[in-house]
C-alpha cells in the first residue's frame, strides 16, 4: 500500500486568522518502506514571519521572499499526493493548513478520511506518555542528533521511522504490498532419517517372554519393605 508521510511549517497556529504554510515535506512509502521519492517545497507566505515562529523553524522573511507562491506548486503537490493515505503527527493541524492553502487557490480540499494521525496511534500504545515527535523518537531510539531546528522534510523523515515503529516495527509481517514485486527463491534439501544400510528385522511382539517375567519377579523379591507389597497386603486383608 502506498502512503505519504508529510509535515508542514507555518507562520503560526491558526490558518483561520491569517497564518500561512511556508514549507511542506512529503515522503513516499510503499509497504511501509521508504521508496526515496519525496516532494519538498518552500512557499512565500505573502506576510511577515512572526519572531516566535521563526525561532522554531528558522525560516526568515528574507529567505522566503524569493520562494514560489503555494498556488504555483499546488498541482505538482496534488499529483505527488495522489489518492494515498496521508500520515502526519497531530495531523489535524497539518490538514488544516494544507486545505486552507488549497481553498485559497481554488482547489478542492483533501478528504479528512485520508488522514492518519500518529499522535492518535501513539496515544493508544502509550497512554499518559509524552507524545511529541521528539519524545517518541527518544522512546524508540530514533536518531535526531542532526536536527537543530524544525524542518518539514527532516521531520517527515523522522516521522516515517516513527510510523514504522508505531505500526509494528521492522518486522511488520512477511507479506508484501501489492505494489512491490518481490521474488524469493528458496532451495530446499530433502533429508531422509531412515537408514538403508541395516538388514531388515521383523518387529518383535511387545509381550514379555516367560523367562523375562521370572527374572522380574526374582528382582522384585529382593526389595525390602516395598510400598506396593504393603498396599497388596491391605487389599487382601479381610475387612472387619
Amino acid at each position: 500500500m502506498r502512503e505519504i508521510i508529510f509535515d508542514t511549517e507555518t507562520t503560526g497556529f491558526d490558518p483561520l486568522t491569517g497564518d500561512r504554510m511556508v514549507e511542506i515535506g512529503c515522503i513516499e512509502m510503499v509497504g511501509r518502506v521508504m521508496t526515496g521519492a519525496t516532494f519538498h517545497c518552500y512557499f512565500n507566505p505573502e506576510r511577515a514571519m512572526p519572531p516566535a515562529a521563526e525561532a522554531v523553524h528558522g525560516l526568515s522573511d528574507k529567505f522566503l521572499s524569493d520562494k514560489p507562491l503555494f498556488a504555483s506548486q499546488a498541482d505538482a503537490l496534488l499529483e505527488f499526493l495522489g489518492d494515498s493515505p496521508l500520515v502526519a503527527h497531530n495531523a489535524s493541524f497539518d490538514f488544516g493548513f494544507l486545505n486552507m492553502e488549497l481553498e485559497r487557490c481554488g482547489r478542492p480540499a483533501i478528504d479528512m478520511g485520508r488522514m492518519v494521525d500518529t499522535i492518535a496511534i501513539a496515544r493508544t500504545r502509550h497512554p499518559g506518555a509524552k507524545l511529541s515527535l521528539d519524545a517518541l523518537c527518544t522512546r524508540y531510539g530514533i536518531d535526531r542528533s542532526h536536527r537543530t531546528k524544525h524542518g518539514a522534510l527532516l521531520d517527515a523523515e523522522l516521522l516515517a521511522q516513527l510510523y514504522i515503529e508505531l505500526t509494528g516495527g521492522r518486522q511488520i509481517g512477511l507479506g508484501f504490498g501489492d505494489s512491490l514485486a518481490v521474488s524469493v527463491e528458496i532451495e530446499t534439501t530433502r533429508i531422509s532419517l531412515v537408514r538403508t544400510d541395516r538388514p531388515f528385522r521383523t518387529p518383535r511382539p511387545h509381550q514379555p517372554l516367560p523367562e523375562e517375567l521370572e527374572r522380574h519377579r526374582a528382582f522384585v523379591g529382593t526389595i525390602k519393605d516395598a510400598l506396593w507389597t504393603e498396599e497388596e497386603r491391605r487389599a487382601l486383608a479381610p475387612s472387619d
